[in-house]
Formats: structure tokens, sequence, C-alpha cells
């Protein structure tokens, strides 16, 4: 996310190799035609130059994703995952979460809004993981009172956006359709 430090997206587009690109444009996109989309930018992307603007590049991922959603540009995916992947996006999340929680004060709120499935699985699971406390095999002869308590409680599931929030508030509506149509926020309290 620091534009002036490391390579940008056209520099690694023009060295990564195609099974690399595959496997982010997979696991980072949810992509399901990562293979046909590295070998299009592989073949398609080192034939122009690595200055050109992306509206560009877009083309050839338009011939290789068969099917899309209606509305949605075929190259969002793809560009959404080398974004992800080289921001380190992910990890920053899964770093910063624990963070956030030790600077909350005793009954503080801690309410995080995701906008990509894989930004929800990370908020979720840490949200969960703090709201547990120790995780111990039953059989464990161990008194309640030695376990450490939970850091957090959580408050309810995941809130989405209203019809109303939609209409009102533009950000909502591109995480919504980020999130498949439902925005998700998290929140979180302080024991």
């Amino acid at each position: 996310m620091d534009t002036s430090g490391g390579a940008t997206a056209a520099q690694w587009l023009a060295t990564v190799d195609e099974g690399l690109l595959a496997e982010v444009i997979r696991d980072y996109g949810e992509e399901r035609f990562a293979k046909q989309i590295a070998r299009a930018v592989v073949e398609g992307a080192r034939k122009t130059s690595p200055s050109k603007p992306r509206g560009n590049s877009s083309s050839w991922l338009v011939r290789a994703v068969r099917t899309r959603e209606p509305g949605q540009n075929p190259a969002t995916r793809t560009f959404q995952a080398i974004r992800i992947y080289l921001n380190q996006e992910l990890e920053e999340l899964a770093r910063v979460l624990p963070e956030c929680v030790t600077h909350l004060k005793p009954g503080g709120r801690l309410a995080i809004i995701s906008f990509h499935s894989l930004e929800d699985r990370i908020v979720k699971h840490f949200m969960r993981d703090m709201a547990e406390g120790d995780k111990l095999p039953r059989d464990v002869p161990i008194r309640a009172s030695e376990c450490r308590r939970a850091d957090c409680i959580l408050i309810g599931k995941a809130v989405r956006a209203g019809e109303a929030e939609l209409q009102a508030n533009v950000r909502a509506r591109s995480c919504g359709d980020a999130c498949g149509g439902a925005e998700r926020c998290r929140v979180a309290v302080m024991d």
C-alpha cells in the first residue's frame, strides 16, 4: 500500500512465473479461471509495455474468463488478487487485530468491517479465538478458575447493511458488492 517502495503490479506481472500468478489469482481472488487468466497475462501482458495503464491490460482477461457475474468486470478479481498479494493485506490484517485488542479498555468495543470473504474469515476466526479463552481437552484435571478467561465477548453475528443504509451510504454498497451482496461488520466488547 506504500507506493514509494517495492515493485509495482506492472513490474511484478512482467516477471512473475505463470504458476505463481495462477496461485495468487486462485487464492487471493477466489477466481475459478486462475490458470487461464495467468496464461493470458503471461502471453498478453508481456507483449505490451509494463508502463501501460491497467485498462489496456484487462482486455486479455475478458477473453480468458468465460463467464462472470452480470455487471462485474472480468478483471476485477484478478487485479484484486494481485493487489492483496503485493500489499500483503491479509498478513497485515492478521498482525493488526491483536494490536487493536491491546488498546481496548474494559468495556471498549472493537468493530471491524471486512470487504472480502478472505478478510472476513480472518476477522471471524480471530474474534472467535478471543472470545473462547483457553482451549483444553475436557478430561484435563484443571479448575475453570485456573484457565485463562476470554478477552472479549462477541456481540451477535455479522451485521449486514439494510436497504436504507445501502441507499444512504454509497460505500456500504461497494462493501456489499465485494462481500457477495452483504456487508460484514463484526463487533466484540473487551471483557
